[in-house]
């Protein structure tokens, strides 16, 4: 009788799982993928994918009345901006990830291939193989008598630069194996050059100002009309150096396609290093900064600042001096605003356009060229009641007319429009305004960086590795002396690591060096 088991009730198999990796062998993987090569070049992909909205949209550290402005025509898509830290890339958290996360992968993919690569420095030439023939460089010749053909064959290579090795009835040559040099130096320079582009933005700063001719900037904070500062940057850092706008001169092209362009445009500066220190002169011209104690001064733009004279209702002058207007287009139309918030009994604003080449044609009062040769205000002027100072800082180029009224004459908005030395009253007796003439602005930039050179130096080496990995081809040669059927056979053979360009060629020089001279035939009498 046969007895038949229950396969229910055997007990089932356990499923085929893969071992547990454990924290360890987690934190090994993650090591591993995050050090590969792969992994390099696409976190060097992402960061230089990230710095594109830092070209494409403004940044709060460059110029933050962009920043406002654009937050203020995109009122749904500028907060999603500004989460996402998009008008400050540069230093926001995801770029910050992306950058270091790009550093330790390059530490991780240079240091252990620098072990192997001085390992295979200190290696010799390997053997020849068994059968020479069957590489793609090859050819052979028989001698009566092997002589000397491999001490002839080691001078011959050595005379091209190869690393020569004897062995029993052969040698081997190996040239190029600097290409894996040239490969090390660039992923080191790459490291090298994010060390300088780190320091510059811990241990740095810039700032922009904007100075009237004839009016000075002293190197500190209160100044600056907006200062991005390094994450370890104290003020205490900045050098105390001072300096006066004395003049402004610019040229503009006056004819041909090409009319109203600036062709030279340069600021004479007088600047003192210390207080205590003599003063000096500067001509300060674009692409050519001022180098102030570990600090370059640049200009970076200009402009026209009107001189007006403000007086209240009362006859007080409310305001006085230049206000400088920021150029809109390629002819200096330029924008700005005016405030006399203490005027009595009402505050008065102004806001319009300074016109060098001022005309009127179908668009109203425009310019038509960068220069001053027909200057003139178009404004328009507001009213409201006086307000108490809140301590909030607020934009010299914006005026804010949530509180204010546009005056009106006979029905129609205020609009008015004035030559140096004309004056406006305004209406209901609330005050006057006086274009007394025009001044120039420069816009400086300040910019200290210490670790330029550094990053240099790093792009200077990448370029030179580059070349190393591109140009360098590692080769192989191998000469071997037997003996075949009585006679003597020379075998030489090559092989060519990289482009096989000129291996023919070199080949056939190393052999017809080696053949014996044929001797020279006697004449016939």
């Amino acid at each position: 009788m046969t007895v038949v088991k229950d396969r229910a009730a055997a007990p089932p198999e356990p499923p085929n799982e893969p071992p547990a990796l454990g924290l360890v062998g987690w934190l090994r993987w993650t090591w591993r993928q995050l050090t590969s090569m792969k992994t390099a070049l696409v976190l060097l992909f992402l960061l230089a994918l990230g710095a594109v909205p830092g070209s494409l949209i403004p940044q709060t550290g460059i110029d933050p009345i962009k920043v406002s402005d654009f937050l203020e025509a995109h009122t749904t898509l500028g907060p999603i901006y500004d989460k996402l830290g998009l008008f400050d890339v540069y230093k926001s958290a995801w770029f910050s990830a992306i950058y270091l996360l790009l550093f330790i992968s390059l530490i991780g993919c240079v240091v252990p291939r620098l072990g192997v690569y001085l390992k295979a420095v200190r290696a010799r030439p390997p053997k020849p193989p068994r059968n020479l023939n069957r590489l793609a460089g090859y050819q052979s010749f028989t001698i009566d008598e092997p002589g000397d053909v491999l001490e002839r064959a080691t001078r011959e290579l050595r005379k091209r630069r190869f690393r020569v090795e004897a062995y029993d009835g052969a040698i081997g040559a190996e040239r190029g194996y600097l290409r894996e040099a040239g490969n090390l130096l660039f992923h080191f320079s790459l490291i090298l050059a994010l060390i300088g582009v780190a320091w510059g933005s811990l241990f740095g700063y810039r700032g922009t100002v904007l100075v009237v001719v004839g009016n000075g900037f002293s190197n500190s904070l209160a100044q600056y009309d907006d200062f991005a500062p390094g994450r370890v940057f104290s003020e205490d850092d900045l050098p105390p150096f001072s300096l006066t706008v004395k003049d402004f001169q610019v040229k503009f092209q006056e004819d041909g396609p090409q009319r109203g362009a600036a062709r030279e445009f340069n600021a004479q500066l007088t600047y003192q290093q210390t207080p205590d220190a003599p003063e000096r002169s500067y001509d300060l011209k674009v692409n050519h900064p001022l180098k102030l104690d570990g600090s370059s001064v640049y200009l970076l733009g200009h402009g026209y600042a009107p001189r007006v004279t403000v007086k209240d209702g009362n006859g007080q002058v409310a305001f006085s001096g230049p206000a400088p207007f920021l150029p809109q287009d390629g002819n200096f139309s330029s924008f700005g605003v005016i405030k006399a918030p203490d005027a009595r009994p009402a505050q008065l604003g102004f806001e319009g356009f300074f016109l060098p080449t001022a005309v009127i044609d179908q668009r109203g009062p425009v310019s038509v060229f960068p220069d001053d040769l027909n200057p003139e205000l178009v404004m328009t002027a507001y009213y409201g009641r006086p307000q108490e100072e809140t301590g909030k800082p607020q934009s010299v180029y914006q005026l804010d007319k949530s509180k204010l009224t546009q005056f009106e004459k006979d029905g129609d908005k205020l609009r008015f429009q004035m030559a140096p030395g004309q004056t406006t009253t305004l209406p209901d007796k609330l005050g006057s305004i006086t274009f007394d003439g025009y001044s120039r602005w420069v816009k400086l930039q300040v910019s200290h960086t210490p670790g330029t050179d550094l990053a240099l130096a790093g792009i200077l080496l990448a370029i030179l590795g580059l070349m190393g990995s591109l140009f360098v081809h590692p080769r192989r040669t191998w000469v071997r002396v037997r003996t075949q059927d009585g006679r003597t056979v020379v075998e030489v053979a090559g092989l060519d690591r990289g482009p096989e360009r000129g291996l023919g060629d070199e080949l056939q020089a190393i052999t017809d060096s080696l053949r014996p001279v044929p001797s020279s035939k006697q004449e016939q009498p």
